[in-house]
């Protein structure tokens, strides 16, 4: 039986779910990423939390609006916190909860993930439509 490296990984992935690869992640600690098409794809963005990956919805629920002003920026300098740069909400990136700002108390919204070999991916029984529901 042929071992599982990286090219038979990645044959064996559905292209239309993967996001990056976790290398992607080291740059900025975070990556946007846009899922789906027509009016409503799923934007989000993907986070380093130790040797896990979180996922959420780049939705303020403040204001409404992205997270990011520079793509895949969505941390602090020091990478702890999440940021949303239009209204310095912070948010922790273990589970998306707003620490300070104007919607202290409130959640991001997640995304379902799983790592295969070195690649995210939205995880196969995530829900799209549920997902950008609320942004529609």
């Amino acid at each position: 039986m042929p071992a599982a490296g990286p090219t038979r990984v990645a044959a064996e992935l559905d292209l239309e779910r993967v996001i990056c690869r976790l290398a992607d992640l080291e740059e900025y600690g975070s990556r946007g990423f846009t899922v789906g098409g027509g009016d409503w794809p799923l934007r989000g963005f993907v986070v380093r939390c130790g040797n896990e990956v979180r996922g959420y919805v780049n939705h303020c629920p403040h204001a409404g609006h992205p997270l990011d002003l520079r793509p895949h920026r969505f941390l602090t300098p020091d990478r702890a916190l999440i940021l949303c740069s239009s209204h310095g909400a912070l948010f922790e990136k273990d589970a998306g909860r707003c620490l300070a700002g104007p919607c202290a108390g409130t959640q991001l919204r997640a995304v379902p993930l799983e790592v295969i070999g070195d690649f995210v991916l939205i995880a196969a029984d995530a829900d799209l439509t549920a997902l950008t529901a609320e942004l529609r």
